[in-house]
């Protein structure tokens, strides 16, 4: 029994200095393949984005040409080794595997195909604000499996790419321009024309908002509310910086409106609550009191009581 032992170990002894020299040479190919395929990413990294109006597609090329230089090395490597059966196994069978791969990793074969889509025809470019489901924020990368977006939180979110082609997406900024909006209400008494003039005039100084047709601001009214006239400002700006050349932009027109408006005697009235009293009463019986310990008078109105 031990002799039998001692023949194979023996035998396996042998077969393996013979390949130790193919298993060296596989080695270093390996090692030659890896520094190639660096190399390629590098190269054609530099050359695409060099020549090219889109960083996200050109990332994603070299993403894929790195990986295929990685998998011929890796058929070569299993073939000077004389593993020829299995590669010819693995080239034969290729699409056997395919739909047997396809089963066990759908989610990983639907959100690469769908990566590969992506960078070719998307509806997105690198660094444009988008918006999918719940999750708005500036376009970081394209990667194969999943696309990463940067929220104005700081949070970075990977969203599936299969969820990106199936889902609707929002781009707030893949034509440079977007219009924004709010509602300002005045009184009843006052000059729509003369507010609508006002407002104009004061956001016009303002140099990142866009004066010239079909961008220009206007106002409409909007609204005839219980106690206000609701008045509409469009306007029109760039999209570069969303967060700051958008959201922070609003709040400044929004903010002079209200300051020019209150300056020329513009009202700018609460709601008004209406209080409605039964069928029974006919009058609102109001008190004025002197509480203990106030200095001013407070109301206290007494119970209603139906009639008997």
């Amino acid at each position: 029994m031990l002799d039998e032992l001692q023949r194979v170990l023996l035998g396996y002894w042998h077969q393996l200095i013979a390949a130790l020299p193919r298993l060296v040479l596989a080695l270093v190919l390996l090692g030659i393949v890896w520094v190639i395929a660096s190399r390629v990413r590098t190269y054609l990294d530099g050359r695409l984005a060099a020549n090219s109006d889109d960083p996200l597609l050109a990332r994603f090329l070299t993403k894929m040409a790195r990986w295929i230089v990685l998998v011929i090395g890796g058929l070569i490597s299993l073939q000077i080794i004389g593993f020829s059966g299995i590669v010819s196994g693995i080239m034969a069978g290729a699409g056997v595997s395919a739909v047997v791969v396809g089963f066990a990793f759908k989610d990983i074969a639907e959100n690469f195909l769908a990566g590969v889509i992506l960078a070719f025809n998307r509806p997105f470019n690198l660094r444009d604000t988008i918006s999918i489901q719940e999750v708005m924020g500036r376009v970081e990368s394209l990667d194969m499996r999943t696309t990463r977006v940067k929220t104005f939180d700081g949070k970075d979110v990977y969203i599936p790419n299969a969820t990106v082609l199936k889902e609707k997406v929002t781009n707030y900024t893949r034509d440079g321009y977007l219009r924004q909006d709010f509602m300002v209400g005045i009184d009843f008494e006052d000059s729509v024309a003369g507010a609508t003039n006002l407002i104009l005039e004061q956001i016009s100084q303002i140099p990142e908002i866009l004066s010239a047709d079909p961008h220009g601001p206007f106002v409409v009214v909007d609204e005839l509310a219980t106690s206000t006239v609701n008045l509409k400002v469009f306007f029109w700006t760039t999209t570069d910086d969303y967060r700051r050349g958008v959201l922070e932009l609003r709040s400044n027109v929004m903010d002079r409106t209200k300051t020019v408006l209150a300056a020329n005697g513009y009202s700018l009235p609460p709601d008004i609550i209406e209080i409605r009293l039964p069928g029974f009463q006919s009058a609102l019986p109001i008190e004025v009191r002197m509480a203990p310990g106030q200095s001013g008078p407070t109301l206290s109105l007494p119970p209603a009581t139906p009639p008997a």
